[in-house]
């Protein structure tokens, strides 16, 4: 079954139509490649001369994220960004702090030790999220050099742009 079925299937499921406007936001979806966040969708559909109205796109945001076919991703101060999972497999997150850079990785051992856990506990796993919440090379990198130069009395890291001399 291919993604606008899915979804028409679990519209259904809930007594809930596929509208233009939820085909819309599941085909630009669909096309995009990466992480998004809903402003960026919004802004998407913009520069193609397509208006979608915002409650509408947050809405079916979240009924994308219900039906599996979308995932959401929490980030800091509670902005969220997206991506589609139609066609992909599990995988998890590092999400950079400083950036939001997010990083994708698999790593066989982490889901084994998992599902080992689940049974030793006897607990049915449905779904989960990992997500490792950090900084990136480059953030690291940045953080270490103002680090730095802040101990070696250069820059006063605290307050950007002035000398503590």
């Amino acid at each position: 079954m291919d993604a606008a079925g899915r979804f028409a299937r679990y519209l259904a499921s809930h007594r809930l139509k596929m509208t233009r406007s939820r085909r819309a936001i599941l085909e630009e979806i669909l096309s995009i490649r990466g992480h998004f966040t809903a402003d960026d969708l919004l802004d998407h559909f913009r520069r193609r001369g397509r208006e979608v109205a915002p409650a509408t796109l947050y809405r079916t945001l979240a009924r994308l994220v219900e039906a599996g076919l979308v995932h959401r991703i929490d980030m800091a101060k509670g902005q969220a960004r997206y991506e589609p999972m139609f066609g992909r497999h599990h995988h998890d997150h590092m999400i950079c702090l400083r950036c939001g850079k997010i990083i994708e990785f698999e790593n066989r051992e982490i889901e084994r030790i998992q599902a080992a856990v689940c049974r030793r506990k006897k607990f049915r796993l449905l779904e989960h999220t990992h997500q490792l919440r950090g900084h990136c090379a480059g953030c690291s990198r940045t953080g270490a050099a103002a680090r730095s130069a802040f101990a070696s009395g250069g820059i006063d890291v605290r307050s950007p742009g002035r000398n503590p001399s």
